[in-house]
């Protein structure tokens, strides 16, 4: 099958990842201006637009200069190439114009689809739905020491009953990577520890330090700064999401809706060998 030209050399990229990019003001794009004519070919701004556009993400970042010259560059080689090309143009080509054709085309259709307002009733339906009903989740605030053993836990437990500060006895003893800021682990909800850990955070008094925990970290002494109830989201924090989700429900509605409309008929397919689609040599 034919293959693209590739835009650029991968030293040419290479090279152009060490230039600056050029400070330009703003400008608006007229996509009929004529860059250049190879022959009778015009090539304008707007076909630039394009090509650039069909680059891969990692290109697209590049200077605006080297862009605009590579791409510049690639236009005038195709047109100079396919006004050079000799003889008939194998099957595959108009096949492959009508597929792109088809492709956009459908894109557009979703895409109008996708602009068309929504009813704000929808959105609240919808809010209500996910968020409305859904359980209140507890949230916890803990602090916790470290040790390699449960002597070691034992021991801080009975220095911190003695009298000796949590955060301070953290600092100089926990081999976790919150003991210089005093075992402060700060806020988290159900699923973010690990199961023993959390257990014992959940069975905790506000204020009160755990008996040893042992996870496979080792051995935890936990205190309970605080707890909260975590609300549910405000429909603004969340209207993005949830417009998106009710835009493409609607847009997969009306894919089915508008093939089971249409006039279709597969019988053509029955009895076809599924591995004709990798002959792509009787396409030549």
């Amino acid at each position: 099958m034919q293959k693209r030209l590739t835009f650029l050399a991968p030293l040419a990229f290479v090279a152009a990842l060490a230039l600056p990019a050029a400070a330009q003001d703003t400008v608006t794009a007229d996509p009929s201006t004529v860059v250049a004519t190879v022959g009778d070919t015009e090539i304008t701004v707007g076909h630039m637009i394009v090509a650039w556009a069909s680059l891969p993400e990692q290109y697209q970042g590049l200077p605006d200069d080297v862009l605009f010259q590579g791409i510049l560059d690639q236009l005038v080689q195709q047109s100079a190439l396919q006004q050079q090309f000799d003889g008939e143009l194998p099957p595959r080509i108009d096949l492959q114009l009508e597929n792109e054709r088809r492709s956009l085309t459908a894109g557009e259709a979703i895409n109008q689809l996708m602009e068309e307002p929504l009813d704000e009733a929808d959105v609240q339906a919808a809010y209500e739905t996910d968020y409305g009903n859904a359980e209140q989740e507890t949230e916890y605030n803990a602090s916790h020491i470290l040790v390699e053993t449960e002597e070691a836990a034992l021991a801080v437990i009975e220095e911190i009953e003695g009298g000796a500060d949590f955060a301070e006895v953290a600092r100089e003893k926990s081999t976790g990577p919150s003991g210089p800021n005093g075992g402060q682990l700060g806020w988290f909800g159900t699923g973010a520890m690990v199961p023993e850990f959390e257990q014992a955070v959940v069975d905790l008094e506000v204020g009160a330090v755990s008996a040893p925990v042992k996870t496979q970290f080792g051995w935890h002494i936990i205190t309970l700064n605080e707890s909260r109830i975590q609300d549910a989201p405000a429909l603004e924090e969340v209207r993005e999401q949830i417009e998106l989700q009710l835009r493409q429900i609607r847009v997969q509605s009306e894919i089915e809706a508008v093939t089971a409309a249409a006039d279709v008929d597969r019988s053509g397919a029955e009895g076809i060998a599924p591995e004709v689609i990798k002959q792509t040599t009787v396409l030549e």
